[in-house]
C-alpha cells in the first residue's frame, strides 16, 4: 500500500511538473538585439502585476524598435519607453526615457530578488508606483537597487548580446544614435 502512495505522489508531482514546464513558455521574453537574441526568464511569483503588462505590451508590438536610451557601463541597460522611444516612429531623443504607455502605471512589487549581473528590473521615477513600460538589463550586481525596485526576470541566454549594446556618455547615460530591441516576443523564440 505504501508503495501505491508512492507511486501515485510521485506520478502526481511528475504530472505537475509537466503541466508546469509546458506553461512556462508564455513566461520568456525573446529580444531580437543586432548582435542576436537575449531571452529572458521572466518571473511572475516575484511581480505579476509587473509581468503581466511586460507580456500584454510584448504580444501588441510595442516593445519593437524602441531604443536603449540609457545605458551605463558597469550599469545597466534601459529601454521600454514605447511613447517616445521608437527608433522607427518618432525616436525622441530629448524626451526619450520620460513616457510610458497607455496603459496604467503599476503599483510597486518590491522583493527580496536581489539585482545582479543579467536581472532585469521595472524603471520608474521617484515615486515607487510609478513602473509602467520601461525596464533595465543590470551589466553588474547593483545592491543598492535591492527592495528599491521591482525585479521581473533574468536572462537565461544572450547576455553576450547584451554586453554589446551601444553605451550611453556623460553620468546619466544617454545614448546617441542608440541600439534598439529590433523584435520583442513573447516565449523562447
Amino acid at each position: 500500500m505504501k508503495l501505491l502512495h508512492l507511486a501515485l505522489a510521485g506520478a502526481l508531482f511528475l504530472g505537475a511538473a509537466i503541466t508546469n514546464a509546458v506553461a512556462a513558455d508564455d513566461d520568456f521574453l525573446t529580444i531580437q538585439l543586432k548582435d542576436g537574441p537575449v531571452v529572458i526568464q521572466l518571473m511572475p511569483e516575484v511581480a505579476p502585476k509587473h509581468v503581466a503588462q511586460i507580456k500584454e505590451l510584448a504580444k501588441a508590438g510595442e516593445y519593437d524598435n524602441v531604443a536603449f536610451h540609457r545605458v551605463i557601463d558597469g550599469f545597466m541597460a534601459q529601454t521600454g519607453d514605447v511613447e517616445f522611444g521608437d527608433m522607427e516612429n518618432g525616436f525622441n531623443a530629448r524626451r526619450a526615457g520620460t513616457g510610458g504607455s497607455k496603459l496604467p502605471d503599476i503599483p510597486a512589487e518590491f522583493s527580496k530578488t536581489p539585482f545582479e549581473r543579467g536581472t532585469v528590473g521595472m524603471a520608474r521615477s521617484q515615486n515607487p508606483n510609478s513602473a509602467n513600460s520601461q525596464f533595465f538589463i543590470m551589466f553588474d550586481q547593483g545592491p543598492f537597487l535591492n527592495g528599491q525596485y521591482t525585479v521581473v526576470g533574468k536572462v537565461v541566454s544572450g547576455m553576450e548580446a547584451v554586453d554589446k549594446i551601444k553605451r550611453g556618455e556623460g553620468g546619466n547615460g544617454e545614448v546617441s544614435d542608440p541600439d534598439r530591441m529590433i523584435k520583442v516576443t513573447v516565449g523562447k523564440n
